[in-house]
Parts: C-alpha cells; sequence; structure tokens
C-alpha cells in the first residue's frame, strides 16, 4: 500500500468516526437503551450483560445511555467554543496581521502572557471565580483558547502578505477588507480547518477535565468527564464504569487526530 493510500485510509477513519459520534448523539433519545437519568438501586454496578451492554454505574444508571447523551454536552458543545472562539479571534487576527504595528504588538504581548498559563490552570481560576456551571465553564474555555486561535491565524495571515499575488492586489486599488475577505481568508481557510478539528479533540479533553474537577456540568447531566468522576471510588470492583466513558472520549478525540494529521501534511507546506 502507497503512503498517499495510508493516509487516505486515516482520513476516512477519522470522519467516519467522528460521523458516527455525532449521528448517534444526534439520535440519542432513539437509539440509547435506557434514561440515562433514571436510578435504580437495586441493579447498581452490574457487568456488561444483554441488557445493559455497558454495564450500570453505582445508581443503577445505564451506563450506554449516558455516554451515547454525553456527547450532547462534551462534542457538541466543543463545536460551538470551536465556532465562538473562531467568530472572536479571526477579525482580530485578520486586523492585527494585516496592518501589524504598535497594536499588533501590544496584543501579542498579552497573549504571551496569557500562553504562559496552562490551558487547564487558567481555566480552573476562571470558573472557581465565576461558580461552576456549564456556562461559565463555556466562558472559561472560550477566554483561554482564544490567544491561541489569534496567534496561529495571525501567523498564517502575515505569511499570505508576503506574496506577490498581494502586493499586486494592492497594486490593482483593492481596498484592505477586500483584500483580507477574498485573497487572504480563502487561502489560509484550509489550516483554519486543520486547526479546528485538532482543537476540538483538546477541548472536548479540557471540558472533561474541568467536569472531572466538578467545575463544569453539574449532576445529574451525563457528561464523560464527570462519569470519569463518579467512576473513581468504583473503578477497582468495577472497572468498566470508567474504562468505557475513557474509551468514548480517547475515540474522539483519535477521529480528530487522524483528520486533523490528515490535512497537516498539505497546510505545513503552505504555512
Amino acid at each position: 500500500m502507497k503512503v498517499r493510500d495510508i493516509f487516505k485510509c486515516k482520513k476516512m477513519v477519522g470522519v467516519s468516526l467522528l460521523i458516527f459520534i455525532f449521528v448517534i448523539g444526534l439520535l440519542a433519545p432513539g437509539v440509547s437503551p435506557h434514561d440515562p437519568l433514571e436510578v435504580n438501586l437495586s441493579k447498581r454496578l452490574l457487568s456488561p450483560n444483554f441488557e445493559y451492554p455497558f454495564g450500570t454505574d453505582h445508581l443503577g444508571r445505564c451506563i450506554l445511555s449516558r455516554i451515547i447523551y454525553g456527547i450532547r454536552v462534551s462534542v457538541v458543545y466543543s463545536v460551538i467554543i470551536m465556532l465562538l472562539t473562531f467568530v472572536i479571534s479571526l477579525p482580530i487576527a485578520l486586523f492585527i496581521g494585516y496592518f501589524r504595528g504598535r497594536l499588533d504588538y501590544l496584543i501579542m504581548r498579552f497573549i504571551d502572557v496569557t500562553l504562559a498559563i496552562p490551558d487547564i490552570i487558567l481555566a480552573i481560576t476562571i470558573v472557581g471565580v465565576l461558580g461552576p456551571s456549564l456556562f461559565n465553564m463555556v466562558m472559561a474555555i472560550l477566554i483561554v483558547r482564544w490567544t491561541n486561535y489569534v496567534r496561529f491565524i495571525r501567523s498564517l495571515v502575515i505569511k499570505t502578505c508576503e506574496e506577490d499575488y498581494i502586493f499586486s492586489a494592492r497594486m490593482s486599488g483593492n481596498s484592505h477588507f477586500r483584500i483580507m475577505r477574498y485573497y487572504i481568508f480563502p487561502v489560509i481557510l484550509q489550516n483554519l480547518v486543520v486547526f479546528g478539528t485538532l482543537d476540538m479533540g483538546k477541548i472536548v479533553l479540557l471540558i472533561a477535565a474541568l467536569s472531572f474537577l466538578g467545575l463544569g456540568t453539574q449532576p445529574p447531566t451525563p457528561e464523560w468527564g464527570s462519569m470519569l468522576h463518579d467512576a473513581t471510588l468504583y473503578f477497582q470492583i468495577a472497572p468498566f464504569v470508567m474504562i468505557f466513558p475513557g474509551l468514548a472520549l480517547f475515540l474522539f478525540m483519535l477521529a480528530c487526530q487522524l483528520i486533523g494529521d490528515q490535512y497537516s501534511k498539505h497546510s505545513v507546506k503552505e504555512v
């Protein structure tokens, strides 16, 4: 098998896995075998069986159903956060990368200071100040991640502005807005797709980490990180309560990595 065929295979596996996860989350009410919030203490910590394929947790709730409904929190909110971050950071990065100057210097120095703090530490601090909730968790991740996007997009814009066709566009009398919209943005779009796809996995991991610490989604909302937190006390006697949510988190991150790795072969050359 040729190297190109291997990359195509990785891409198809990643895309298929990602689509499968999204479809399962979208059809959660129809495909989940049980109510994810239904408590049945008489069936607590049951091993995987025909009725409960992934077993039950410490409250007798179906683990498979909770994983399926957890897609709506972990995955859907990661997409929302990624899109909102692009909406916030793209205009800023285009402007400072195109015009440069003192404003660019001030913003980048602020971003350098922010990036010196690990994402999880900064997110924990923000949620700790605002209070644990799903909305505050989303706001914290937005505040943490937008600087990464601005720095990446700015580097793409600066690189693109050095191309000869940009000078030709300027000499032809095109406005700055038109150059940014029609000559720069389409060129960097593929790189943004790669970055966004890879970052979705990081965002899901950040959501899971905050929920694991009790700073994100609150019980009884099903979410992969909170499920891992609930499973810590029972892992030795019922390891499946932690294995299956962890596997769901791993598969989503793997899908994002496979897709991003396929396109990054081309985008690295362009950048």
